[in-house]
């Protein structure tokens, strides 16, 4: 067993980060990753370095490979095996929960969001939420929805009831938007499952009404491609990709016509960020639900992503999104 050579590089987010940092908490565990960086080590040359007993590095040495930081390999020895341990990475990179900003071209903004990452929610049973690795709280209990690990949920569902998002507003000072676009994995909400189970799915931004699209069911029976081995399949496993856009015109969804509803009354430029609402109305006339998706669940890998495309008049200077 030899160290491996180069830059190792772990890259941890949501759920899978708690661990890493619990296990990098400790100056015992960083001595030892220090001492592993250059060489493969077992129990005994450890605590006889860090003068500490074998039970004690062992203990250590076990919650550094619970998080995946160390390796173990067992070699014959003069009596018996012998454990040598090796680093498995130089570095750790943590991805905090939340929304991320980009600039995906000249004269667009792109602000992916988290679904966990909600501001407020009102959900009526069915209900729940669960991240890439259990359900979060308790089932059918809108209480759940307020719980601190709500910011990691993967998919969230509701048989009634609303979920709003805060967007930060990254259009640059004096530029004009030309069109807003969302996307996401979305579906109604079944007991169980059911693809013939319509619900009548409204967007609001900002408070204006962009219009209201009928989710044709809920979709189960077969894993989706991101859908987690945990969850079982008699449950919903995946929805359908839904790409909502507001423009000087009016409002669509996947091309077609919804209302006429424009850019401009959205004024984005009068906000530091833009209210994204998606819920169903108490008088809609099929009240089926949402089932809303992460990008750890479902067929698609990606979050809620809001793109606003702009312009800047001549008259107005130019600022450069860095």
């Amino acid at each position: 067993m030899a160290p491996v050579s180069g830059s190792r590089v772990l890259v941890v987010e949501g759920e899978a980060a708690l661990p890493v940092v619990k296990a990098l908490a400790s100056e015992t565990r960083q001595t030892i990753l220090s001492l592993l960086t250059h060489n493969v080590m077992n129990v005994s040359e450890l605590a006889e370095i860090m003068n500490q007993p074998h039970s004690t590095i062992g203990f250590n040495l076990n919650q550094l490979q619970a998080a995946g930081l160390v390796t173990f390999e067992f070699e014959p020895g003069t009596r018996g095996s012998q454990k040598l341990c090796a680093k498995a990475y130089d570095e750790v990179h943590i991805r905090l929960p939340g929304a991320a900003v980009a600039s995906e071209a000249d004269q667009v903004v792109v602000v992916t969001m988290p679904i966990g990452s909600y501001r407020y929610l009102e959900a009526t049973p069915t209900c729940g939420l669960a991240s890439e690795s259990k359900i979060i709280g308790m089932l059918d209990d809108p209480r759940s929805f307020f719980e601190p690990e709500h910011v990691y949920a993967q998919m969230l569902w509701f048989r009634e009831g609303y979920v709003e998002y805060a967007f930060p507003n990254n259009l640059p000072y004096g530029a004009l938007a030309r069109s807003l676009e969302l996307s996401m994995e979305i579906c109604s909400e079944a007991p169980q499952y059911d693809p013939n189970w319509p619900s009548d799915i409204t967007l609001w931004i900002n408070d204006r009404e962009i219009g209201t699209w009928t989710s044709p069911g809920d979709f189960g029976g077969t894993p989706g491609l991101l859908t987690p081995a945990w969850w079982h399949t008699d449950q919903t496993t995946s929805g359908m990709l839904k790409r909502w856009r507001v423009t000087p015109e009016g409002a669509m969804i996947d091309g077609v016509e919804l209302s006429a509803t424009t850019i401009d009354a959205l004024a984005l430029a009068d906000a530091n960020h833009v209210k994204v609402k998606l819920g169903i109305k108490p008088d809609a006339r099929h009240r089926g639900g949402l089932n809303l998706f992460g990008r750890k669940f479902g067929n698609y890998p990606q979050d809620i992503v809001m793109r606003i495309h702009y312009e800047f008049p001549h008259d107005a200077p130019k600022v450069t999104i860095r």
